[in-house]
């Protein structure tokens, strides 16, 4: 089991967690994180909390600093990394409401800082990302999931898109086509620069509503009611899996 869990909590972190947005950030070799690394108390368990968009939540997708987020964590010797990804629906296996643990990533991003090792000289560190997700963070997730008695989707692909603007439906079936069960816009670059840092890493998707052109009602129409069922899923999920960290 890691020995320093954090989380990466994205949209809708004020109301899942009880938080001081007074601290300041501190600033890394990479910039100025998102959020300075909160103590929050979940469920009886300590963990730290790094707020992806700020707080308040004042930063988009493709402006969120990955880098200086994960050398934050880093510095901080957290090992283990769950990240909390708001999605959409691209397949019926998971439906708004619900919850997923993907084990499979698809990049679609561009122009964001994705990578540490962005200097001439210093050579290329080829990190294997056959596997973009932790295999034994995913299966302590599953097994708290299962413990908890939350219906957990096992497996999936999340597509990572450039945002801030949801895609077309056109963009969605090609999404599918592509094998994309998920789509969201901060997986990525997180998850690779948190494997280039050694950090074990493995997302709860939160499925708040249907893709574009997959619902029979507007996308928004959908938020308000579904995503926090799905989010207090998510966090009672993560609340057994620190109590497993726990108890060893």
């Amino acid at each position: 089991m890691p020995e320093q869990v954090a989380i990466i909590a994205g949209s809708g972190l004020s109301g899942m967690l009880e938080v001081s947005p007074s601290d300041a950030a501190a600033e890394n070799a990479y910039g100025m994180p998102s959020s300075p690394l909160y103590d929050v108390t979940l469920a009886g368990n300590s963990v730290r909390v790094l707020a992806r968009h700020g707080l308040p939540h004042t930063i988009p997708p493709h402006r969120i600093n990955y880098r200086a987020n994960i050398e934050c964590l880093y510095s901080a010797g957290v090992d283990a990394v769950i990240a909390l990804n708001t999605v959409g629906s691209v397949t019926t296996d998971v439906l708004p409401g619900g919850i997923a643990i993907p084990d499979q990533v698809i990049d679609y991003t561009w122009g964001r800082e994705h990578t540490f090792v962005d200097s001439v000289g210093e050579g290329a560190d080829h990190i294997d990302f056959t596997r973009p997700f932790s295999a034994s963070l995913r299966a302590s997730l599953l097994s708290a999931a299962a413990e908890a008695e939350i219906e957990t989707g096992v497996g999936g692909v999340y597509a990572a898109t450039q945002g801030p603007r949801l895609e077309t439906a056109a963009e969605v079936d090609r999404l599918e086509r592509d094998g994309a069960d998920y789509v969201g816009m901060t997986g990525m670059p997180e998850a690779a620069l948190a494997a280039e840092r050694g950090i074990e890493y493995a997302c709860i998707a939160i499925v708040v509503n249907r893709a574009a052109g997959r619902g029979d009602k507007p996308i928004h129409d959908e938020l308000e009611a579904v995503s926090g069922a799905a989010r207090d899923k998510a966090m009672a999920v993560v609340a057994r899996f620190l109590g497993r960290v726990r108890e060893g």
